[in-house]
């Protein structure tokens, strides 16, 4: 992709596509994966126990999102997370503890709020 082609985000769009990506399990466990350090999907693949399809897909958005890199290597492709930054914010996150209201955000990925 070309310089030209990139998009400057305001803080709430990016804070609306880091959201995106941690509204869904399999890229959040990615991400989190990224933190540790750079890794080759194979491997991704079989420490999150998803086929590498469905993996290459969770890739393609959270590389769309701009929080992970693809960088070439010779045959492969190594991911890694797009800034040091986004690490340290994912720590943060890790770091809160939240009071749920179950009567206000139930339990369940399709329910309510949450």
């Amino acid at each position: 992709m070309y310089f030209e082609e990139m998009e400057t985000l305001t803080h709430g769009q990016v804070l609306a596509r880091f959201g995106h990506a941690l509204s869904d399990s399999m890229r959040s466990r990615l991400l989190l994966a990224l933190r540790e350090g750079p890794a080759y999907p194979a491997d991704l693949a079989e420490l999150l126990g998803t086929s590498r399809q469905n993996l290459s897909n969770h890739l393609a958005c959270l590389r769309g999102c701009g929080l992970v890199v693809a960088v070439p290597e010779g045959r492969r492709t190594r991911y890694e997370l797009a800034d040091a930054r986004i690490g340290h914010a994912l720590g943060d996150l890790l770091g809160l503890v939240l009071l749920v209201d179950p009567q206000a955000c139930p339990d369940s990925e399709t329910e309510g709020c949450c």
